[in-house]
């Protein structure tokens, strides 16, 4: 339809009156307004400001980027991403936008989904400190050591008191078995961090995590004795006693961590295991519930569940556990086998037979990876030319 001058005048005059004869603010006096709450940390008057703002002008990215700030601020992760997509939308080639959606995959863990947007900031622009550093603990997350420290190492003047950043990166070299980078890296952590629980706590989980068992021993037995209340120090003291088969010692522990933090499930699931272990399983039972009273998409505390009506002889009543638990780690290969032994002691044989299969194709598929890892992938081998 064809706008006339005559349609333009009784917009106008309708807008008018809507403002009691005023002139309607304009888009941008409208944004600034917004802009002002949001730095004032009024958010309900920003969120407001801005959506009024895309009432005027709904193509405007800024709009929708400064209401997905609002809605992050506020750790309303679904409604900025929303937001955010929105503004990508309208401006694709604004590299901000991209860091904004990788914070928010990034607060929400969604590390492999935060990997891309960092990665095109950095494409971008090399230097943008906080996507590099971003994009390399994501790589982390998902245990790619190799991208991790390639896109850390850069930052290495200006991260090189940062305890979390020569952590990660002394791990990283550890699992490239970079053997003197690694031991470079922790000794610079342990120059930073001084003679402190956390530097202990960092080096020991460090050592940990690279099975290095006897320095994460030594390190973690400083930690709580230098500070008994620590957050996760018991913990990663009693996986390491568990790990050197100090079945005791990993219990008290384990009760330790439930001490000093009650509202923590991890302890509850490893002291359910060592009960389990030790023929208690209706204890175990109450310490797995325990557990995933505190956080249900725990698959070992589920799978310990049905371990212990196996164990009791219920069968039928572990198979609901055995199932869920599949369902949260598909790729596991024992919790495929469980389900599948528990689906045979109970006739169920053709779902028996599909989850050993499952089983034994993820054992396999282990095994390829676990070979590849340790000698490389084989190139394909060179065709030679065809004669005549």
């Amino acid at each position: 339809m064809r706008v006339t001058s005559c349609t333009l005048t009784i917009v106008v005059l309708l807008a008018s009156a809507a403002w009691g004869g005023q002139q309607p603010p304009s888009p941008q006096a409208t944004f600034e307004k917004a802009q002002r709450a949001l730095s004032d940390g009024d958010y309900t008057q920003a969120e407001q400001g801005f959506r009024e703002v895309l009432k005027l002008d709904p193509h405007s990215a800024a709009a929708y980027v400064n209401l997905g700030v609002v809605y992050m601020r506020q750790q309303q992760w679904d409604s900025a991403m929303e937001a955010f997509n929105q503004a990508k939308k309208l401006a694709p080639q604004v590299p901000g936008i991209d860091l904004d959606l990788g914070l928010v995959h990034y607060h929400k863990s969604e590390f492999p989904q935060a990997i891309p947007s960092f990665a095109r900031v950095v494409t971008a622009s090399p230097n943008h400190a906080q996507a590099r550093y971003l994009l390399g603990m994501s790589y982390f997350m998902c245990k790619d050591y190799s991208r991790a420290a390639r896109a850390l190492e850069p930052l290495a003047n200006t991260e090189q008191n940062n305890l979390d950043y020569l952590f990660v990166l002394g791990i990283c070299y550890g699992k490239l078995k970079r053997v003197d980078a690694s031991a470079q890296t922790f000794e610079k952590l342990v120059r930073v961090g001084g003679d402190t629980a956390h530097m202990h706590l960092l080096l020991g989980k460090a050592y940990l995590d690279l099975y290095l068992n006897e320095k994460a021993r030594s390190e973690l037995e400083q930690v709580v004795a230098l500070d008994p209340n620590i957050p996760y120090g018991h913990f990663n003291l009693g996986v390491i006693y568990q790990r050197l088969g100090m079945t005791k010692e990993a219990g008290e522990q384990f009760d330790e961590e439930i001490r000093v933090m009650p509202r923590e499930p991890w302890s509850y699931e490893n002291r359910g295991t060592i009960y389990l272990d030790q023929g208690d399983a209706g204890y175990a039972i109450e310490l797995f519930q325990r557990a995933l009273a505190l956080n249900p998409q725990m698959p070992q505390s589920l799978a310990g569940i049905g371990k212990a009506y196996v164990r009791m002889g219920q069968v039928s009543a572990a198979v609901p556990y055995l199932q869920r638990a599949v369902e949260l780690q598909p790729d596991s290969a024992s919790l495929h086998y469980q389900l599948g032994q528990a689906y045979l002691k109970t006739g169920h044989h053709r779902e028996a037979e599909k989850e050993l299969a499952e089983a034994s194709r993820l054992q396999v598929a282990a095994r390829v990876k676990e070979e590849e890892r340790l000698s490389g992938k084989l190139p394909a081998p060179e065709v030679p030319p065809v004669t005549q």
